[in-house]
C-alpha cells in the first residue's frame, strides 16, 4: 500500500474541506489534539487495513494521534450514523467505502445521508476484488471450483462484510454471470468473514484484494480469481475474470476518507457549498460524488 500524504498535502486537503463548514474556523495550528477516525467495519479488513497506515503516517506528520474507532455492522451503516452525528469541529473523520453509495439501494432507513452528513477529504484507494477460498475446503483451480458449484447448487457457501457491501454484491453478480448458486452468509465485517474463511467455517469469499493479500502469501487462503481484464502485478499468477470467460467481471473496492460535516442542518452550509468560490468547487483531483472533485491520495501499490 504505497500511499505517502505531505503535511501540506494533509493539512491543505483538510482546511479545504473545513472551510466549508458553518460557524467552524480553522486555525493554522490544526491539529491541536487528536483527531477520531471512524471505521465502520471491525479490525482485520479492507476498510481498516488501509486506515492504520494511514493514522501512523497522520502521527507522523503531524504530531497528533489519529485514534482509531472500529464500529463495524449492518454493512457498514452503523459507524456511518455515528459518524454523522459527531460535531462540526473538524475532529472527527470518517473512513467510507463503496459500500456506502450502495446503502440506499439496499436499506429502506439508513442515520445518514452521504451528501449532507459528510465532506469528502481524499480518495484513499482502490482495488480489485478477488475470489479467495479455504484451500482445504476448496480444491483445484477456478475451472475445478466452477465444476463444483454447477454439479451442487447451494451446497459451497460464500462469506461477506455483510448486505449490501461489495463483497455481497460481488458475489451475487459472479453468481448471475455464471449462472450458479452459491450460499450468502453476511458477516458484520471483512475482518470476521476473512478469519472463518481462513478456519473453514466458510468455503469461499469476494474480497479486497488489500485485506486479502497477506493470507494469500501466507498460505492461508488461495486466490483463485482476481476481477478485471488484467492480472495484478503482486499476482501474477492468479488468472484474471476476463481469461477464465468472463469480460464483464470487473469489481473494484475503494475507500475514500471525509469529515462530518452536517450540510443539510444549515441553510448557511448549503449556500457556501454551491458557492463558485468554495473550495470544493476550485480543488483538483479524481471526480468525486455528485460531480464534486476531490484529492487521490493514490491507489494502492498492489
Amino acid at each position: 500500500m504505497n500511499f505517502q500524504p505531505t503535511r501540506r498535502q494533509w493539512l491543505g486537503w483538510t482546511a479545504a474541506a473545513l472551510a466549508g463548514m458553518p460557524g467552524f474556523a480553522l486555525a493554522q495550528s490544526w491539529p491541536t489534539k487528536a483527531v477520531n477516525l471512524i471505521v465502520p467495519f471491525p479490525a482485520g479488513g479492507g476498510t481498516d487495513a488501509f486506515a492504520r497506515p494511514l493514522g501512523a503516517q497522520f502521527t507522523r506528520l503531524t504530531g497528533k494521534s489519529l485514534v482509531i474507532d472500529n464500529r463495524g455492522g449492518a454493512g457498514g451503516t452503523l459507524g456511518a450514523g455515528i459518524a454523522a452525528k459527531a460535531p462540526n469541529d473538524g475532529y472527527t473523520l470518517f473512513m467510507g467505502g463503496v459500500h456506502h453509495s450502495i446503502a440506499p439501494s439496499m436499506y429502506p432507513r439508513l442515520d445518514y445521508d452521504l451528501e449532507k452528513d459528510f465532506v469528502p477529504l481524499i480518495l484513499v484507494a482502490s482495488v480489485p476484488q478477488v475470489l479467495v477460498v479455504n484451500p482445504k475446503r476448496v480444491t483445484g483451480n477456478f475451472q475445478d471450483f466452477l465444476r463444483q458449484v454447477k454439479a451442487q447448487p447451494g451446497k459451497i457457501n460464500y462469506a461477506s462484510a455483510g448486505g449490501g457491501t461489495s463483497h455481497h454484491l460481488a458475489g451475487e453478480l459472479f453468481k448471475q454471470q455464471t449462472k450458479t448458486f452459491i450460499t450468502h452468509i453476511p458477516y458484520r465485517g471483512a475482518g470476521p468473514a476473512l478469519n472463518d474463511l481462513i478456519a473453514g467455517n466458510v468455503d469461499v469469499m469476494f474480497d479486497g484484494l488489500g485485506s486479502s493479500a497477506g493470507h494469500i502469501k501466507g498460505g492461508r487462503i488461495k486466490a483463485l480469481m482476481v476481477a478485471g481484464a488484467k492480472r495484478n502485478p503482486a499476482f501474477p499468477d492468479v488468472p484474471c475474470a476476463a481469461e477464465l470467460g468472463l469480460p464483464d467481471y470487473n469489481v473494484t473496492t475503494l475507500w475514500h476518507l471525509g469529515a462530518a460535516w452536517h450540510a443539510g442542518r444549515c441553510a448557511e452550509g448549503r449556500h457556501r457549498r454551491h458557492s463558485p468560490s468554495h473550495p470544493d468547487r476550485r480543488s483538483q483531483g479524481g471526480l468525486g460524488r455528485a460531480g464534486r472533485r476531490v484529492p487521490r491520495l493514490g491507489r494502492a501499490g498492489l
